[in-house]
């Protein structure tokens, strides 16, 4: 098995050679693709760009004939994509390592992203240090800063692309020694936010007493979807959903949207899940000059400088509690919804800043009017009580016990 280096060779030619050349002196087999189409290039690959770009469905001539960069970046995105994904269903990748600015970035982090979570994933880039979801999105990608453009070697380039290849290299070799470790106690999945980690730390320690291994996802948005992704992958047996709070981000507008998606890989997999209705009280925003002016009349805890919490309306918890239960509604296992009657959040409850009894009335009411036969248990109980934690998970644990083959 190898390393996967990645580089538009026409560009970055003189710079994957270095890199390459470190690897080997740290041990580590390379295998170094061109994904470039353009010039010539100065060091040879061991997979030509011809290679690349028939693994798009297309070819190096058809490529330059079209003289357009963009085609040209998404086509190598493509191709680096499908190449790095067949070659390691074949034993051949061991973990792919990137150099790039925007071009690269955008060709290396699609090969990283078909590949699954624990293989070695570094992507040198210029873009590193702004917002980078849409590179990442939910895979375990280290995006390193770069410093200064990937132009040449200087005194600051060696420097950090030396840091790639010594963090490549020591992740190959931890791996290597790890492999023999397993933890084979199936998994669950649980969603967690600031306010409401009581209810979660506490239904924790009740499933791992219970023999489970917990999951906790931030409900960040990269968070719901790192976790919609590995449901959709077979790796968990149960959910434990009780922060659904990125639903009221997709729907108002917030900055912690996890897409339209979220809420369906459990329902589609047939996973026993336990859904609530945590932090759906709250839209997320950045500091209070962020937030849109044709929100600026509405209700806003400061949570911290950087995050600002606009209370939801009773309209938009209707519609929430709408979309809640038409998708667990539509689970192909067993699944049920558990409202808190007293608050969904730390913030919401009596005396709190969020506390608004009409609207949880109006996603309570709207839950049970669309759950059709899903079972909804509703618990005079704050969300982050102790007792709410623990019919949460008792209930998991009841569908994860009759659920053939989800407990050996």
């Amino acid at each position: 098995m190898s390393v996967y280096l990645l580089a538009t060779l026409d560009t970055k030619g003189v710079e994957a050679a270095f890199v390459r050349n470190r690897l080997r002196e740290l041990g580590v087999d390379v295998v170094l693709v061109d994904t470039g189409c353009l010039g010539p290039a100065p060091t040879i690959a061991d997979i030509p760009r011809e290679e690349v770009f028939r693994a798009a469905g297309s070819s190096l001539d058809e490529i330059r004939s079209r003289k357009d960069r963009g085609v040209a970046v998404t086509m190598a995105a493509t191709g680096a994509a499908e190449l790095v994904a067949r070659d390691f269903r074949e034993g051949r990748v061991q973990g792919v390592l990137g150099l790039g600015g925007s071009a690269g970035t955008t060709v290396g982090t699609a090969a990283m992203r078909r590949l699954p979570l624990g293989v070695p994933k570094v992507m040198v880039s210029t873009l590193a240090s702004g917002q980078v979801r849409q590179y990442v999105a939910d895979k375990d990608i280290l995006m390193l800063n770069s410093v200064v453009d990937i132009a040449g070697l200087n005194r600051i380039s060696r420097v950090i692309l030396g840091e790639a290849a010594a963090a490549m290299a020591g992740m190959v070799k931890s791996l290597a020694v790890s492999e023999g470790a397993s933890d084979d106690r199936p998994l669950v999945a649980a969603t967690m936010f600031g306010v409401t980690t009581p209810c979660v730390q506490k239904a924790r320690e009740i499933l791992e007493h219970a023999g489970y291994e917990v999951l906790v996802f931030h409900a960040t948005g990269n968070g719901g979807q790192a976790m919609e992704s590995l449901i959709a992958d077979g790796l968990i047996s149960g959910v434990l959903d009780l922060t659904t709070t990125e639903l009221a981000d997709e729907l108002v507008g917030g900055v912690l949207s996890a897409g339209p998606d979220r809420l369906n890989a459990a329902a589609r997999a047939g996973v026993p899940q336990v859904v609530s209705v945590g932090a759906t009280d709250m839209v997320n925003f950045g500091p209070p000059e962020t937030v849109p002016e044709k929100f600026r009349q509405r209700l806003f805890h400061q949570h911290n400088p950087s995050v600002t919490l606009m209370r939801t309306t009773a309209d938009e918890n209707r519609s929430m509690g709408e979309e809640i239960a038409r998708k667990v509604s539509a689970s192909r296992g067993p699944a049920a919804i558990m409202l808190p009657l007293r608050g969904v959040s730390a913030i919401d409850g009596p005396g709190q800043p969020f506390d608004d009894p009409a609207a949880r009335e109006a996603l309570f009411a709207a839950i049970r009017e669309h759950r059709g036969a899903t079972e909804c248990d509703e618990l005079d109980l704050h969300i982050n009580d102790a007792g709410f934690a623990e019919a949460a998970a008792a209930k998991l644990l009841e569908f994860m016990a009759r659920t053939p083959g989800r407990r050996d």
